[in-house]
C-alpha cells in the first residue's frame, strides 16, 4: 500500500522553571501582567502528528508519504526524516512564514503556560493531493491528521472527489472544529481514528449515535489509553486489544501517533486488524518508555521479543515475517 499521512509539522520547545507560578502573580495586578520566568532547562523535540505517524512508519521499514506544510527552518528535520525512511518530497515550504512551533514552560507543580505559533501549517490548505499520488504512482489511503482545519476539509473532499480511501483523525482539532465540520471530516472515512474522549466529543458535536458512525465509515478505531484499544465494524463483533506493559512511563507525547503508525504499517502488510492494532499498541507502548515523540529506537529482535511477550507466539510469526 502507498499510504501518505496530511497533518501538522511542528517543532515543540519545552523548557522547565525551578518555581511556582502561582507564587508570581499579584491578585490586583492581573489585568496588567507583565512576567519573565528564568528556566533551567531547554529541550528542543520534532512533533506534529503527520511527522510522528510518518517517523513509526518508517522505522518499521514502510516509505511513508508526509504531506504538509513547513517553514525554510525545515532542513534539519527533514533529513532526519528522510534518514528513517519517510518520503518528504511533496512537504510545502512556505517562503515567509517558520514550521509551526510550540512553546511550553512547565513549573514545578507540572502547572504550564504555552503558546502555539500556527507558521506555515495554515498554507497547508493549498496543498493538492493529486500531484502527489501522480508522483508516486497512486495513492492506496490518506490519513488526514490534525491539521489547518481548511487543509483538513480540503484534503477530505479531495479524496472523495478523486476516490481515494482515507482515514479520518481529526484529534487535537476537534475542540476547534464544529458538528458539521466534523460530519464532512468523518462521512465516508475508510477509518476512522480516536482516543475515548475524542469519540465522545465527536458523538456529542455531530448528534450521530454510534450505530450510525458505523453506517458512515468503515472501521472504527478507539484507543483506551493503558486498557489498548477497541475495533469496531458494522455488523460485526468488536474487538479488543490489551497494551503491553511498559518498563517505564518516561512521557506520554506522541504515543497515539505512534499507534496509528503501527496500524498503518499492519494494514500495509495485509494483517488482520487485530494483529494491526497489536503492532500499533507495542509501538505505542516504545514511545511512552521514551521522552520524546522520535527518540525511540526499533531493534527488530527486541521489538519482537516483547510483541510475543504481549500477544504470544503465533502472532510475532506473523509479524516476523512480515517485517523482514
Amino acid at each position: 500500500m502507498r499510504i501518505a499521512v496530511t497533518g501538522s509539522i511542528a517543532t515543540d520547545h519545552l523548557m522547565t522553571f525551578p518555581g511556582r507560578f502561582a507564587e508570581q502573580f499579584v491578585a490586583d495586578q492581573l489585568h496588567t501582567v507583565s512576567l519573565s520566568f528564568l528556566v533551567d532547562t531547554l529541550d528542543v523535540r520534532r512533533g506534529g502528528v503527520a511527522p510522528n505517524i510518518c517517523f513509526g512508519m518508517g522505522v518499521l521499514g514502510l516509505q511513508p508519504v508526509l504531506i504538509g506544510a513547513a517553514g525554510a527552518d525545515f532542513a534539519e528535520y527533514r533529513s532526519w526524516l528522510d534518514r528513517h525512511g519517510v518520503d518528504t518530497a511533496s512537504v510545502h515550504i512556505s517562503e515567509t512564514r517558520h514550521t509551526a512551533r510550540f512553546v511550553c514552560t512547565t513549573d514545578e507543580d507540572h502547572n504550564q503556560i504555552a503558546s502555539f505559533y500556527t507558521g506555515a501549517m495554515s498554507e497547508a490548505r493549498n496543498i493538492e493531493l493529486r500531484p502527489v499520488a501522480d508522483r508516486v504512482g497512486g495513492l492506496d489511503l490518506v490519513l488526514i491528521g490534525a491539521d489547518d482545519p481548511e487543509a483538513m476539509v480540503r484534503h477530505t473532499e479531495e479524496c472523495r472527489a478523486r476516490g481515494y480511501a482515507f482515514a479520518a483523525d481529526p484529534s487535537q482539532q476537534l475542540a476547534r472544529l464544529d458538528g458539521d465540520s466534523i460530519r464532512t471530516l468523518v462521512d465516508g472515512a475508510a477509518y476512522l481514528f480516536s482516543n475515548e474522549y475524542e469519540k465522545a466529543l465527536i458523538e456529542s458535536k455531530t448528534g450521530w449515535s454510534e450505530d450510525e458512525f458505523l453506517d458512515r465509515v468503515g472501521v472504527r478505531v478507539t484507543t483506551l489509553g493503558a486498557k489498548g484499544a477497541r475495533i469496531d465494524r458494522k455488523g460485526e463483533p468488536t474487538i479488543f486489544v490489551s497494551c503491553p506493559a511498559e518498563t517505564a512511563k518516561a512521557d506520554p507525547t506522541g504515543v497515539g501517533d505512534a499507534f496509528r503508525a503501527g496500524f498503518l504499517a499492519g494494514l500495509t502488510w495485509g494483517v488482520s486488524l487485530e494483529r494491526a492494532a497489536q503492532i500499533g499498541a507495542m509501538l505505542a507502548t516504545l514511545v511512552i518508555e521514551t521522552v520524546g515523540t522520535q527518540e525511540y529506537e526499533l531493534r527488530r529482535g527486541h521489538f519482537l521479543d516483547r510483541f510475543s511477550d504481549a500477544y504470544g507466539e503465533v502472532a510475532t510469526a506473523e509479524v516476523r515475517a512480515k517485517m523482514g
